[in-house]
C-alpha cells in the first residue's frame, strides 16, 4: 500500500530545514505572499479533507478525523467540510480524488505523504484554492505543509515504558525503515534509558502501516522474545490487544487507544491535528492565509502524551509530567547529547543537540537499540 505519509528520506526532505525556522513559532508566517480569494465571500469556508484510511483506523486517519470534526464545533456555520478515506496514493487514483475536490472546495487538506506530487500539481491546476499537506516538503504560493516533532510524545512514553518493565527488555513494532520510525525507535528508547539504563528495545519490521494481523504476529515474536512492554509505530490497536491477552503492557501510537485494550494499556503519544485546522481555516476567513512549513510541538499543543493509565504509579506519572513541562517550556530537548549509536560511538556530544537536519534523516539506532535498520 505504499510508504505514505511518513517517507521523509533523502537530500529532497532536507529543503523544508530554510522554511522550519521561521515557521516553528507561529503557523501564520512562511515563504510567499497571500493568495487571492477562494469562493469565501460568503463568510463560509469549504474545506475537504483527503485521508489514506478508513477514519475507524483507531490512529492516524481516527486522529486527522478528530482534527476535522473540532473544525467544525469550533468554526460551527462558517465551515462546511467533506472527507474522502481510503484513498490510493497512486498518481492517478490520488490527483483525481483531489482535483474534484478543488473544484467544489476552498481548501484541501491532504493527509499522507504520498499525496504530496499530486497536491501540488492539482494547486497548480487551481491558484485560487489552498491547499495543505501533512508530513511533505514541496509547496506553492497556495500550498503549504505541517508535520510535528513527534520525538517528544516517543521520549515520555519510553520514559512509562522504562519505569514499568520488569524484564528489562522492551519491544517495538516498527512499520518501514524510514527516518521518521527510526526517529521514533531512538526516541523512546532515550526516554527509557534515562529513567533505566539496563533497558533493551527489540525491534520487529512489519513492512506495513495498517495490517492487524501482521502486527500482532510482530508483537507477539516480541512477547516470545522476553518483552514485557510493547510499543508501536502502526495505526491500528492489534499491538495492544496481543500484549493485554498475554498480560504485558502496552504503549500506543497516533490516539488515545485505551479503549482496545484497557488492561494493558499505559499512555500513547498523540497527535492533536484540530487546533492546526482551525487556525488555517480562521485564516482564510480573515484574508491572512499565507503558504507556511510547520512543524508542530508539545510546546504549542500539536503534540502531546495521553492521559496515564492507573496501571502507571502516581510517582511515574509525576516523573513524567514534569519532563512535559520541561520539554514545552524548551528548557529540555529530547535530542540533546550525549547520545551514543549501538555500537557504542559518540554521536551527540554533551552540550549539543541533534540539529532537525539531522533528525529528518536519521537512519542508525542509538545504544540500546537491538535490530537493524533494513536497506
Amino acid at each position: 500500500m505504499g510508504w505514505k505519509r511518513r517517507v521523509m528520506l533523502g537530500v529532497a526532505m532536507l529543503a523544508v530545514l530554510s522554511m522550519v525556522a521561521a515557521a516553528c513559532g507561529s503557523d501564520e508566517t512562511g515563504g510567499g505572499g497571500e493568495t487571492s480569494g477562494a469562493s469565501t465571500g460568503d463568510g463560509v469556508v469549504k474545506a475537504a479533507f483527503v485521508y489514506i484510511g478508513p477514519p475507524g483506523d483507531g490512529g492516524w486517519t481516527y486522529q486527522h478525523e478528530q482534527g476535522r470534526l473540532f473544525l467544525e464545533e469550533q468554526l460551527g456555520d462558517q465551515v462546511e467540510t467533506t472527507k474522502v478515506e481510503s484513498v490510493p496514493e497512486t498518481p492517478s487514483d490520488a490527483t483525481r480524488v483531489i482535483r474534484q475536490l478543488a473544484q467544489t472546495n476552498d481548501i484541501v487538506f491532504t493527509t499522507s505523504f504520498g499525496y504530496m506530487d499530486p497536491t501540488l500539481t492539482v494547486a497548480q491546476e487551481f491558484p485560487n484554492v489552498y491547499f495543505e499537506h501533512c508530513s511533505g516538503y514541496k509547496g506553492a504560493d497556495n500550498m503549504g505543509n505541517y508535520f510535528g516533532a513527534m520525538e517528544e510524545g516517543r521520549y515520555l512514553s519510553g520514559m512509562v515504558a522504562g519505569e514499568m518493565t520488569k524484564s528489562n527488555v522492551l519491544g517495538f513494532v516498527a512499520a518501514f525503515p524510514i527516518p521518521e520510525v527510526v526517529r521514533g525507535i531512538n526516541a523512546f528508547t532515550l526516554g527509557a534509558r534515562a529513567v533505566n539504563p539496563d533497558v533493551t528495545v527489540k525491534v520487529v519490521w512489519t513492512s506495513t502501516w495498517y495490517d492487524p494481523a501482521k502486527e500482532r504476529a510482530a508483537a507477539e515474536s516480541l512477547l516470545d522474545a522476553g518483552a514485557d512492554v510493547l510499543a508501536q509505530h502502526e495505526d491500528s490497536p492489534a499491538t495492544g490487544q496481543a500484549a493485554e491477552a498475554r498480560g504485558a503492557y502496552w504503549v500506543g501510537y497516533d490516539s488515545d487507544m485505551r479503549r482496545f485494550a484497557p488492561k494493558a494499556f499505559l499512555t500513547a503519544p498523540v497527535w492533536d491535528w484540530g487546533p492546526y485546522y482551525v487556525s488555517r481555516v480562521q485564516a482564510l476567513l480573515d484574508g491572512t492565509w499565507k503558504p507556511d512549513t510547520y512543524y508542530g510541538t508539545m510546546g504549542d499543543g500539536m503534540i502531546q502524551i495521553a492521559p496515564m493509565s492507573d496501571l502507571v504509579s502516581t510517582s511515574v506519572q509525576d516523573e513524567v509530567n514534569q519532563r512535559a513541562e520541561e520539554i514545552k517550556s524548551g528548557s529540555f530537548q529530547v535530542l540533546a547529547g550525549p547520545i551514543y549509536d549501538q555500537e557504542g560511538t559518540l554521536k551527540i556530544p554533551e552540550g549539543q543537540t541533534m540539529s532537525l537536519e539531522d533528525a529528518l534523516a536519521w537512519q542508525w539506532f542509538v545504544q540500546g537499540v537491538e535490530g537493524k535498520i533494513p536497506t
